[in-house]
């Protein structure tokens, strides 16, 4: 460590599946926090930008059980103003997209090149340090945890270096923010997992943040046609609106008989997998993204997958690489073909963060950024 402590201000979720809408049962506290400097292997950064996501959503509503307190946020972007004594390849100034699942690059998972989760990022995720297991935050003497290795919803974090990727000055923080998630997950999907061809029909089941940036991606890419699917007229026809070729409510989709070759389940919900998978065609691939309920299930007809060779593929974080992937995508946003202002709805401050939550829950939004 290096000794110095500095207090930052930050968003802290204090329980575990509070009642929406979380604006009245406020869950979540803006508050100031003690942060100590970074170990070795760990920068200070400065947080510029952070979008609210369903996978903060998720520990907010208990989906997604965690340790009490946490300082949520996953989703961000900053600058670094303090490097560990063992980096040498960031240096001060330099703006970094947060990441979600660091990667120590050593155990099994990390060899099959972002097709399974890193288990020891997972583990200290799961247990809310670093990636070494440090801890940094406390509030009047009491421990907090860090969520997902990252906790930006703040106005400074000290994160492991295998935690960020660092991007151009010239992108935007809110745009390096969402590159992180959103972009990671629905856009990994479409190039690592799903490995869209020209001649693909691509599908897109649920159109939040994370399928939004999956449409775009795909989009980006030129296939023979790309379906948007959701629920909510509005959503629709932003789709439309960004280039979609077509555009339908789940029971129209099925009623017309729709069928692709590839689809992209990103709504998080056993009902939107079940949509997803009858909309496969002959030979079809189905990647799932999206993070239902531990305790949902969905129904399918084994003989389908066999008699029409079908492939269900289920993929964390976009099958990312982010260190191979994020300079990816930052390189087609810079070239235009990715244009990710699309995917942000609004701005917020830090104290709307509760209100923020009720308007990702109500499905209105795509991602709101936090502006600091």
């Amino acid at each position: 460590m290096t000794g110095t402590t500095i207090t930052t201000r930050g968003a802290v979720l204090n329980m575990l599946g509070a009642p929406a809408p979380y604006a009245e049962s406020k869950p979540i506290t803006v508050d100031t926090l003690e942060l100590t400097g970074p170990g070795p292997s760990e920068l200070l950064v400065k947080i510029e930008a952070a979008s609210i996501c369903h996978s903060d959503l998720s520990v907010v509503n208990g989906s997604r059980p965690r340790p009490m307190p946490m300082l949520l946020g996953h989703e961000a972007a900053g600058i670094v103003t303090e490097v560990g004594a063992n980096i040498s390849d960031i240096t001060v100034g330099q703006r970094v997209v947060l990441t979600f699942l660091p990667r120590c690059g050593t155990c099994k998972e990390c060899l099959t090149d972002g097709k399974l989760p890193c288990s020891e990022g997972s583990k200290t995720n799961e247990a809310g340090t670093l990636l070494e297991g440090s801890k940094h935050l406390t509030r009047n003497g009491e421990e907090v945890k860090h969520h997902l290795g990252c906790s930006g919803f703040a106005e400074w974090a000290v994160v492991d270096r295998r935690s960020v990727v660092p991007v151009g000055s010239d992108v935007p923080p809110a745009i390096a923010a969402v590159l992180g998630c959103a972009v990671l997950t629905g856009g990994g999907a479409v190039l690592n997992a799903a490995q869209l061809a020209g001649t693909d029909e691509i599908a897109i089941v649920g159109l939040g943040g994370v399928g939004m940036a999956a449409l775009l991606t795909a989009i980006g890419l030129h296939p023979q046609r790309v379906i948007a699917i959701d629920a909510l007229p509005e959503k629709l026809e932003m789709a439309l609106a960004l280039g979609a070729d077509a555009a339908y409510t789940p029971a129209d989709a099925i009623a017309a008989g729709i069928k692709a070759d590839v689809v992209i389940e990103a709504a998080g919900h056993h009902k939107a997998f079940e949509t997803a998978y009858n909309l496969v065609g002959f030979g079809g691939r189905l990647v799932t993204v999206g993070l239902p309920a531990p305790d949902a299930v969905s129904e399918i007809h084994p003989l389908q997958l066999t008699a029409r060779a079908q492939t269900i593929i289920g993929s964390y974080l976009g099958s990312a690489v982010p260190s191979r992937d994020i300079p990816k995508f930052e390189q087609l946003w810079r070239e235009g073909k990715l244009p990710l202002e699309k995917l942000i709805t609004n701005t917020i401050t830090l104290d709307e963060i509760n209100e923020g939550m009720d308007a990702l829950h109500s499905g209105r939004v795509l991602r709101q950024i936090i502006e600091f």
